[in-house]
């Protein structure tokens, strides 16, 4: 687990940027047939006649992204457990969007009841190539503390 970060490693204000992720047509449509079937995410000319006016991924999908290139950039040992958090998305994601999460720790609290772990309030900002902001979470994660040696 070389590289692993441990909640003795995090503090508030400790940024992570992700790598970028392209989302095409086909992506949202294949998403949203199997997810979130509703025209604005799966038909293109009938999306243009909605509050959309053009496709947009469905809102599941860019959480389902923003996890991906979280995990990818957020290392923490023993993955990415989530306890629970707020979610918005304040613009749609369209096709030919390409997307990255900026992330920035706001509180670590180390538990008084379990000593081999703690909780990190880790805030997510996933914008386009435009900076625009596509999804903003903040959520609770379970993050272990680094094992004593023995």
């Amino acid at each position: 687990m070389s590289g692993m970060l441990y909640l003795d490693d995090l503090y508030v204000g400790r940024r992570f940027t992700s790598p970028t992720h392209e989302v095409d047509e086909a992506q949202i449509v294949a998403f949203a047939r199997e997810f979130d079937p509703q025209p604005f995410h799966t038909d293109p000319k009938a999306a243009e006649a909605t509050v959309f006016r053009g496709l947009a991924a469905s809102g599941w999908h860019t959480a389902a992204i923003t996890m991906r290139l979280n995990v990818a950039s957020v290392p923490i040992a023993g993955g990415i457990l989530g306890l629970g958090g707020d979610l918005a998305w304040p613009h749609p994601v369209r096709p030919g969007d390409v997307l990255r999460v900026e992330n920035e720790i706001v509180e670590v609290t180390p538990s008084k009841s379990k000593p081999d772990r703690g909780v990190v309030t880790l805030r997510s900002q996933t914008k386009n190539q435009r900076d625009e902001i596509v999804q903003v979470t903040t959520v609770k994660l379970l993050v272990p503390r680094r094992p004593l040696a023995s």
